[in-house]
């Protein structure tokens, strides 16, 4: 018997250029020669799903503006790398300084607002969640703390708020937020944990592109945008921490990732702590 393989899809160099230029068009995301082969796999996979017969025939139902079809594929091509406590030492200074430093500086408003700004499948909200329950566990039922998380993609927001992983996901935290934190068999899945109501009710996820209006007002206490500026060309970096640094309260934080830098924005912040960096309470 013969086998029957998948047809081999060919990317032209014109096929790459026009999906690059229209992923930076609708996303601002910069994709270069050394993400080709990135491209081919996830393209190949849409092309598969979508019955078609080439590359070419794909990029002619994006040229046509179809609105159902552009989340679909931002969705599909779009990186989403994360863990839990990734890059630990902002959720160890989160615990042992900052959580501690706003209970005195939101003292008489009692409030606390926190923004991750591309939270991918929600571990890292999920982290800053905990860390507030550490840190502030008396505070809990007399503050208002809320933690916005936003993401380009549906898809994995769906799955962020869902809030529920496989087992190996969260092997490398500490026992206790293991117990306290997560519930471990769903359903009849023994090897899946769900987050706890008590962090879930903390956290409102919302698909947000970055590049378009942010209709939440502000101000936030912390915006964590990590392991995504590195996607965008260097203008829009900057009107990024632009609008970051407006939408942060005076004195407040932003976290960026551990290959992120401001560039030319950091006249505008204090460097507090690797890739951390405080917006003074006096204006400069």
């Amino acid at each position: 018997m013969n086998e029957i393989r998948e047809p081999a899809y060919r990317l032209t160099d014109d096929e790459f250029r026009f999906i690059c230029q229209y992923v930076y068009d609708i996303a601002g995301i910069v994709l270069n020669d050394s993400k080709r082969e990135m491209v081919y796999r996830r393209l190949t996979r849409i092309v598969r799903e979508r019955k078609l017969s080439s590359f070419s025939e794909y990029c002619q139902i994006l040229k046509q503006n179809d609105e159902r079809e552009r989340p679909y594929f931002i969705n599909a091509i779009t990186t989403n790398l994360t863990s839990f406590f990734r890059e630990k030492h902002h959720f160890d200074f989160l615990i042992d300084e900052e959580l501690q430093r706003l209970i005195q500086k939101n003292q008489a408003q009692k409030r606390i607002r926190i923004w991750c700004s591309a939270s991918s499948t929600g571990e890292e909200p999920y982290s800053i969640a905990i860390s507030v329950c550490e840190a502030l566990k008396s505070y809990l039922s007399s503050w208002d703390i809320k933690i916005l998380a936003t993401d380009i993609d549906s898809d994995v927001l769906a799955k962020a708020k869902a809030g529920i992983y496989d087992m190996h996901r969260i092997e490398d935290i500490p026992e206790t937020y293991k117990s306290t934190y997560f519930k471990r068999g769903i359903g009849q899945n023994a090897n899946q944990v769900k987050a706890s109501s008590q962090l879930q009710n903390l956290i409102t996820f919302k698909q947000l592109n970055l590049l378009h209006e942010w209709p939440m007002k502000g101000p936030f206490d912390l915006i964590f945008c990590r392991n995504v500026i590195i996607y965008f060309d260097k203008a829009t970096q900057q009107d990024l921490f632009a609008r970051y640094y407006e939408l942060l309260s005076p004195g407040g934080l932003l976290f960026l990732g551990h290959s992120e830098n401001l560039g030319p924005f950091q006249k505008y912040f204090e460097n507090i702590g690797r890739t951390i960096f405080r917006k003074p309470i006096v204006k400069v």
